[in-house]
């Protein structure tokens, strides 16, 4: 008996001990090393085998250990879904550990096993009340994430009963489930409406961003409905969390484009300056926004440069730089957003991004993009200032190995001569040196820029009194073509070639009344530079080889110089053999620009084709002259342009995706034109913005609305003369408004209590008199307290008495 009562105590103990260190594993894991937690993802196909056995244990720690590897396994992006099943029957585990980690695998998987997940459905619908307002959350993202139209009556239900639920974190849930119902089933789209409408009141700041989103998935038309709840979104908006601010912000912008008149310059009453004339609604939402730039987040940074950049005046455009400018240095990425959105204000806020160029310099380290950007920025920040500075930044450049680089690096060099005319010389110095260059892209883009400026520099010559003069050392525009002409073998760009053959055939002419430069004789066809038929010689040896734009070229050359010397042989046999080539040319662009040039040149050469038997046939037509001809070939040229930032409103392009891809996006927010006059502010009044009543005229109405019973019983006697208490509470009232500084309020309070003193001590004499006539009526009355009828006559006069006192 006693060694069964030993087997039986020594049983007992060893399972206590094994309840007792379970127990204790299970309340001190979270104890343990974070480094522990990486076991979870060494997982060999032995344990991933295990985990259904641990799935179906009956222990809530090996039911915990197989859930996290399950969702280690899901992190990883190994496919687990064949533990459906069994994961399931733990849905209504009490271990709320085990439940939080099967809701995240139910989100991931329940769309694709929705029927299995529809055997959940009344779990799921229970834990809507459950009293963890976790459970109740995750509960609704699981309902409102099983794909299956049949639902859609169910999760709407739900979706109302947390809308309507006690903690901000469910209804922030329910307002996120929308737009899943609504991508389901929209027929359900008037109820979400209404939920939506019942949302937008909530005063609690964490749920506001969600609902945000949800607007603009639902019904993002119906600005209408933010009329009663626009400024308190916008006082709201420093208490939200950060990513709802963001959504917030650009959901408000929108609805101040929409409904809220735009800011506009309205002359003063001298009408010598100008006085910004903002809405106090718009005023409102650039005010509350504007703390937000010191966030530590850079989306939020960014929603609030478009806020400004899109809605405030102009004076207030310039407080968006330094924000913007800090995010430069978070990482690659922010710098990379940052920099291609300033590139887009560069237009209107050149001048303050001036100040700071310095910011925007290429590193050895940054991206081709970024690289790409800080250029453009560089060129739109260009000032008389500091162009030497750039200038000298773009030469540099201009020997990178990156080909692009190099590309916009010259480009701004010649945009620096546009912009900054007495920086001209300096450029086309910069640009004639990069001619001479054995990199054909360095030699391409500079002809390509030069081109334009070479226009550009003769326009300045014809107007050199206008602009004071051009300096003595700089180069003349002829003398820029012809060193291009030069070296036109050693220019293989196709483009690049194609500028060439434009800019010689444009100003082939010889200058009036010089026969040659520095006096020597001219030589070769009359009217033309010398350089010129060398080049159509070249090019028409190659014009078999040559691409499509450089025969085109090729053919509008010889047209020119035929125009400005018909009378030259030479120059007519060139023309003949070009149009003959360019007459069984395999292209037809070729082939149609040599017949309407041959046909346009029939008034200046007759005979261009000589009298063999491959004459084309004569067609009839009207044969212009000769002076016709050149106006035709020579004049009409459009001016050279450069790239310029467009003015007109971008419709939102500022901070949303389209900035970066180029391609507006689902999730870019399309702003719409302002609206010439907004819509009546008085919509968006509230209860909280109606003017209050004074607080001393509440009080003194609430004190006549007392029950006379309640009041005290105590009389206050006022002499006849003496100040009463209102008089001196208006005289208090009245005095309050008086002091500006603190001593004035002193002395103010020093001459109010000399007057109190005075008024004290004259009430207390009269209360001391009307006291003797109370005492001595009250002895009359001690004396003729035996007789009843002198008793009654004593009652009597004391009653008079004391009326009289009254």
């Amino acid at each position: 008996m006693t060694a069964l009562n030993l087997n039986a105590l020594t049983e007992n103990a060893s399972r206590l001990g094994m309840r007792l260190q379970e127990t204790l594993s299970e309340h001190t894991r979270d104890l343990s090393l974070r480094g522990s937690g990486s076991a979870y993802l060494d997982n060999t196909e032995e344990k991933v085998k295990n985990i259904g056995k641990q799935l179906d244990s009956n222990s809530d720690r090996e039911k915990l250990e197989a859930m996290k590897r399950l969702i280690a396994l899901i992190s990883k992006g190994r496919n687990v879904s064949e533990f459906f099943a069994q994961v399931v029957k733990n849905v209504a585990s009490h271990n709320l550990e085990i439940r939080k980690l099967v809701y995240i695998y139910l989100l991931r998987y329940a769309e694709q096993e929705p029927d299995l997940a529809l055997l959940s459905i009344n779990t799921f619908q229970k834990d809507l009340s459950d009293p963890n307002p976790l459970i109740r959350a995750m509960a609704l993202r699981v309902l409102s994430g099983i794909q299956v139209p049949m639902i859609g009556s169910i999760v709407m239900l739900a979706i109302k009963k947390c809308a309507a639920d006690i903690s901000p974190y469910v209804r922030k849930a329910a307002a996120l489930a929308i737009p899943k119902l609504h991508n389901l089933d929209s027929s359900h789209q008037p109820e979400l409406i209404n939920v939506l409408s019942t949302l937008l009141r909530d005063q609690s700041p964490l749920s506001v961003g969600s609902v945000a989103i949800a607007f603009e998935a639902v019904c993002p038309t119906r600005l209408d409905l933010l009329h009663q709840h626009y400024r308190r979104l916008c006082r709201t908006l420093v208490d939200m969390d950060e990513w709802g601010q963001v959504d917030l912000m650009n959901l408000l912008v929108r609805y101040a484009r929409v409904m809220l008149p735009r800011p506009s310059p309205a002359p003063d009453a001298e009408g010598a300056s100008a006085v910004e004339d903002v809405d106090s609604d718009l005023r409102l939402l650039v005010t509350s926004s504007e703390p937000l730039f010191q966030s530590s987040n850079p989306a939020v940074v960014l929603a609030v440069a478009r806020v400004f950049y899109y809605l405030a005046p102009p004076s207030d455009l310039p407080k968006i730089v330094p924000p913007l400018l800090r995010l430069l240095h978070v990482s690659p990425e922010v710098e990379r957003v940052v920099l291609t959105n300033l590139a887009l204000t560069s237009t209107a806020l050149s001048k303050v991004l001036a100040q700071s160029y310095t910011r925007f310099l290429v590193r050895a380290d940054d991206s081709q993009q970024v690289k790409k950007d800080k250029v453009r920025l560089l060129r739109a920040i260009v000032t008389p200032d500091n162009y030497p500075s750039l200038l000298r930044e773009f030469i540099c450049y201009a020997d990178d190995a990156d080909d692009e680089l190099v590309a916009d690096s010259i480009h701004g060099i010649g945009y620096i001569a546009r912009v900054v005319p007495e920086a001209t010389a300096q450029c086309l110095t910069a640009l004639m040196s990069f001619i001479q260059s054995k990199h054909d892209v360095i030699v391409t883009n500079a002809v390509l820029v030069l081109k334009s400026l070479v226009q550009t520099r003769l326009q300045q010559q014809q107007n050199a009194i206008a602009y004071g003069g051009l300096p003595a050392h700089s180069f003349s525009p002829l003398e820029i073509i012809a060193r291009l002409a030069r070296r036109l073998d050693e220019i293989r760009h196709p483009k690049a070639r194609a500028c060439v053959l434009w800019l010689v055939g444009q100003y082939a002419a010889s200058p009036a009344g010089s026969d040659a430069p520095n006096g020597a004789v001219h030589v070769g066809p009359e009217n033309i530079a010398q350089w010129a038929p060398d080049v159509l010689r070249k090019t028409a040896r190659s014009f078999a080889q040559e691409t499509s734009a450089v025969k085109l070229q090729i053919l509008a050359l010889a047209a020119k110089l035929l125009v400005l010397s018909p009378a030259d042989r030479t120059i007519a046999l060139l023309n003949r053999y070009v149009f003959s080539l360019a007459r069984y040319d395999l292209n037809y662009d070729v082939r149609d620009r040599g017949r309407t040039l041959s046909a346009l040149l029939a008034g200046v050469h007759g005979n261009l084709f000589g009298d063999g038997d491959d004459t084309p046939e004569v067609v009839g037509g009207v044969i212009l002259r000769h002076e016709q001809v050149r106006m035709v070939l020579f004049e009409g040229k459009a001016s050279p342009g450069e790239d310029q930032a467009k003015d007109d409103d971008d419709h939102g392009r500022f901070g949303s995706l389209a900035a970066i891809t180029g391609k507006w996006a689902g999730a870019d927010s399309f702003l719409p034109d302002w609206l010439e006059e907004g819509t009546d502010a008085a919509l968006r009044d509230t209860e909280a913005d109606m003017p209050h009543a004074p607080a001393y005229t509440s009080q003194s109405s609430g004190a006549r609305s007392l029950d006379p019973a309640a009041r005290g019983s105590p009389v206050v006697l006022t002499p006849t003369g003496a100040a009463s208490p209102t008089r001196s509470f208006a005289k208090q009232q009245a005095a309050k408004t008086a002091y500006m500084d603190l001593d004035r309020f002193y002395e103010d309070a020093e001459e109010t209590d000399d007057t109190d003193e005075s008024e004290s001590d004259d009430s207390d004499e009269e209360e001391s008199e009307s006291g003797e006539d109370v005492d001595s009526s009250g002895d009359d009355e001690d004396e003729d307290d035996h007789d009843d009828d002198e008793k009654q006559d004593s009652g009597d006069g004391h009653g008079t008495q004391s009326t009289t006192t009254r």
